[in-house]
């Protein structure tokens, strides 16, 4: 069996967020295979439609979200996961009252966005 240890990658928490002391930033090409957004969002917020040419799966830390995936609306709060297929169009929105916490995982190397709204 090959020794795959060289592989392993540890990325440390001040290399990702964007702000200090909160849950909020990104990072591409982890592993090669995946990039990871760490969504922070007040009430409210969140992102427009859009759509992926790769599947996209999102696990609620914290909060709650409305989550549009193709037709669906979905309900969503912590400990909660999602996936959404390559190709259909979604969006969410922290409803609130606490402050939305998710991680994003894009099953792709890079960010791809096709912004629909």
């Amino acid at each position: 069996m090959a020794d795959t240890t060289a592989e392993a990658r540890a990325i440390r928490r001040e290399d990702w967020t964007e702000t200090p002391g909160e849950w909020h930033g990104e990072v591409q090409d982890f592993g090669g295979k995946v990039s990871l957004i760490f969504v922070r969002a007040e009430p409210g917020k969140g992102p427009r439609l859009h759509s992926h040419p790769y599947p996209e799966t999102f696990i609620v830390r914290a909060g709650r979200a409305l989550y549009t995936i193709g037709e669906r609306e979905i309900e969503a709060g912590p400990g909660e996961i999602m996936v959404v297929p390559a190709g259909v169009p979604h969006k969410f929105r922290s409803l609130g009252p606490d402050v939305l916490e998710s991680i994003d995982i894009h099953a792709s190397e890079r960010f791809i966005t096709d912004w629909l709204e």
